[in-house]
């Protein structure tokens, strides 16, 4: 019998159920791939064939103007020794992560503890809260923070009416940031959404056997609902630090940069680099070392994991 029909043979052969042995083997994997094939599609087209693309243009002087030239290691030599601007945009995007990311998640948090009641009409309260999130990062919502904030704006006649003077507090270099980092707290829906599926998973023995002996609120909270909730704690930061970092359209639209750079944080000074200077070689270069800043920090955050992250299968590091 010739190769031919042996594999006619297999494929005409009926195995158990009426499935041949051939069908067996091939239909599962490639109706699998088959459904897959979209999002496989979209991720080598979309995400990694851009990806690559800038990398390669990372090692170029790609302008736009001009045909690509090779240049080597000289994007990213500037930046790390002859690129004053980029250490003024990290700066500025440090001091926003680390005054963003923890409030953000304190304030979810707390929101959390509160929503976490069985109260007539809790529902409403938890779609209103988490609405701001909804619609967190839209051009929209930035205008109207930039309204509320301006010299004419709301949050100053509220003041007045205190009879205190207030400032245009996104043109001011001391106010500009924190009104940025104020807009990222107030839209907290997502990660108080995630902390509140945590809290639900606790269970309500462990503060019982707690209150019987004699455990106040504060030490429930301290002992029982952080150390329960540091899984979730743990994915919300790095979620946050991830957003964080990337944070673009706040800074465009409210203040663009900010009076003295105080808001030209890491995303916007590439942009800039990449659509008003058409540098987009460099930009790319930038793009990289912002990768590389996110998975460093990423992995740190990672590797203490292990001294506050408690999983129901030990109690932290290994430790007993």
């Amino acid at each position: 019998m010739n190769h031919s029909s042996a594999i006619k043979t297999m494929k005409t052969t009926a195995g158990p159920g009426g499935r041949t042995a051939y069908l067996k083997r091939w239909d599962a994997p490639v109706a699998g791939y088959l459904f897959i094939a979209p999002w496989l599609i979209g991720f080598f087209w979309l995400t990694a064939y851009p990806m690559l693309l800038s990398l390669y243009y990372s090692f170029t002087d790609y302008t736009l103007m001009q045909p690509v030239s090779w240049t080597g290691l000289h994007n990213y030599s500037k930046i790390f020794t002859a690129d004053a601007k980029f250490v003024k945009s990290v700066q500025v995007t440090f001091m926003y992560v680390a005054a963003s990311v923890p409030l953000k998640l304190i304030a979810a948090l707390l929101v959390a503890v509160i929503l976490n009641k069985a109260v007539k009409g809790i529902s409403a309260y938890r779609t209103a809260i988490y609405f701001p999130s909804l619609i967190g990062g839209s051009i929209a919502v930035s205008l109207l923070w930039r309204n509320i904030f301006g010299i004419d704006g709301f949050f100053n006649k509220i003041l007045a009416s205190f009879g205190l003077e207030g400032s245009s507090w996104i043109t001011n270099p001391n106010t500009a940031l924190s009104s940025l980092i104020l807009l990222t707290v107030w839209q907290f829906g997502s990660s108080m959404v995630i902390f509140l599926a945590g809290l639900k998973q606790i269970p309500a023995d462990l503060y019982e056997a707690s209150s019987v002996d004699g455990a106040n609120r504060w030490f429930q909270f301290f002992k029982i609902t952080l150390p329960m909730l540091s899984p979730t704690l743990y994915f919300n930061l790095i979620m946050g630090v991830i957003n964080a970092f990337q944070m673009f359209t706040s800074a465009y639209v409210i203040t663009n940069g900010g009076p003295m750079n105080s808001t030209n944080v890491y995303a916007l000074y590439l942009y800039e680099q990449a659509f008003s200077r058409y540098h987009l070689g460099y930009a790319s270069a930038l793009a990289w070392v912002m990768l590389v800043i996110i998975v460093i920090i990423s992995l740190l955050i990672a590797g203490t994991s292990k001294y506050w992250v408690f999983y129901e299968s030990d109690t932290g590091g290994g430790r007993k």
